[in-house]
């Protein structure tokens, strides 16, 4: 062992020391914070959106699990009632969610290309909450359904430094 592997391991160990410290104030025993939406972020995201528009009830459904073992793998199904005609069609589908790290799921954007203005996606839930479907029509009208559902064992957890 040589003289300079002394100082070189005392310069690591400082540098290891410095870069726990950084982490030291996210959560307790060091461990990072995951954050989470609220139902006033997915108001805010809702406001956004609809940039002063009313929203109506209506028009959307939303096929929700009501109770959901895991929440890695959650199936959510939306239909909206439109004849997706040139005259009448769905532009945009917006699902939020109000416990998840971020309030905004997804976006769909459509045209009457698409024939049904329906989907089936799976999702990843953080926690039991309330999911919002928002379908934007192309006379500028505005269209929602919300679903609950209940999650056993939560995803979207990962640490957020």
């Amino acid at each position: 062992m040589s003289m300079q592997s002394g100082p070189r391991r005392l310069w690591l160990k400082m540098g290891a020391i410095s870069g726990m410290r950084s982490l030291w104030p996210l959560g307790s025993a060091g461990l990072a914070a995951t954050a989470h939406a609220s139902p006033a972020a997915v108001q805010l995201e809702i406001q956004k959106l609809l940039a002063g528009a009313p929203m109506q009830q209506g028009k959307v459904q939303i096929q929700l699990p009501p109770l959901v073992d895991n929440g890695n793998l959650v199936v959510l199904s939306v239909d909206v009632d439109s004849p997706m005609t040139a005259a009448s069609h769905v532009r945009a589908i917006h699902v939020l969610a109000e416990a998840n790290p971020l309030p905004g799921v997804f976006s769909a954007y459509m045209d009457e290309r698409a024939g049904k203005a329906a989907f089936t996606v799976r999702i990843r839930l953080a926690d039991s909450q309330k999911i919002w479907a928002i379908a934007q029509m192309n006379d500028g009208t505005w269209w929602y359904q919300t679903a609950s559902t209940v999650v056993t064992s939560s995803a979207c957890t990962e640490y957020l430094v």
